[in-house]
């Protein structure tokens, strides 16, 4: 009973998936356009911790440097209910083109695709996801990199991210960028079709944009809202504060390109997963 049960979820799951890309969603070759370019270069990711994941089918989607009108401000990291089970999220991310860093939108999809190669943390190492998989319409939590109360969510697995290279750059290409190139499993998820950000993290991205608090040239790269619990919830006694610079952590991504192509398990798959018995502690971007 139990298998035909997950069966049904994942044929669910599935049809639910196959419905948002036939009547939502947009090509890779669109969504992916550029909607901002500026000659200056993004600051450096700011490290935080991550909060508590709000409980089962929450996903993870890292904050970001987007650009106004004064400038660079950061979009805190947050946990959100995808579009439909079985995508996951692929970050946006800045990218050096034409002599202007040119943002590339994140988007939900299958597989996750190439995000510039910059290291966001909590599974986002750079290329791939290894924060967690769906299986039979449930989502598996990878704990060595998320932070989940295994009380309230039982589908975890705990496999270590070998993070090669550890950088906080927070663009591809030009001076002092990411050297990385879509490798053939993310170009064949960048030409598939995906969905765009849902209407709460669109709100999201538009409050962040509205809070001075966080622009950078206010907070310079430490801003109080590193991370939400969920979009939006700029007040909750959850929300997580970005931490000081380690010892030689201060420089810009300027000078020697960096490379950022870790050994991970791709997509988030994991070879076996299990419940786990006891809380996972923060994880944190370094």
């Amino acid at each position: 009973m139990n298998n035909t049960k997950s069966y049904a979820r994942s044929c669910i799951g599935a049809a639910l998936i196959a419905l948002m890309l036939s009547c939502s969603c947009i090509s890779a070759a669109s969504f992916a356009a550029t909607f901002v370019s500026v000659a200056i270069a993004p600051p450096v990711l700011p490290i935080y911790a991550q909060p508590i994941a709000p409980g089962p089918g929450y996903l993870w989607t890292p904050g970001y440097w987007a650009y106004g009108r004064e400038g660079y401000y950061w979009v805190p990291g947050t946990w959100v209910i995808p579009p439909a089970v079985g995508v996951l999220w692929t970050p946006g991310y800045w990218g050096w083109r034409d002599g202007f860093y040119a943002w590339n939108a994140g988007y939900w999809g299958p597989r996750v695709g190439f995000y510039g190669g910059v290291n966001y943390g909590f599974g986002y190492v750079g290329v791939g996801y290894a924060g967690g998989y769906w299986n039979n319409g449930a989502f598996y939590y990878n704990r060595a990199v998320n932070n989940v109360n295994v009380t309230n969510i039982r589908n975890t697995y705990n496999t270590v991210v070998n993070n090669a290279t550890v950088n906080r750059v927070s663009y591809n290409g030009g001076a002092g960028g990411v050297r990385a190139e879509p490798t053939a499993v993310e170009r064949e998820a960048m030409n598939e079709r995906h969905i765009e950000p849902n209407e709460l993290q669109m709100q999201h991205e538009h409050a962040a944009a509205g809070n001075r608090a966080l622009l950078a040239s206010v907070n310079h790269g430490r801003p109080a809202i590193a991370a939400t619990p969920q979009p939006g919830a700029f007040d909750h006694p959850g929300v997580v504060a970005a931490r000081s610079n380690p010892a030689g952590s201060h420089a810009h991504a300027q000078g020697t390109p960096q490379t950022a192509r870790p050994q991970t398990h791709a997509q988030g798959h994991s070879p076996k997963p299990h419940v786990a018995a006891a809380p996972h502690g923060e994880g944190e971007h370094r």
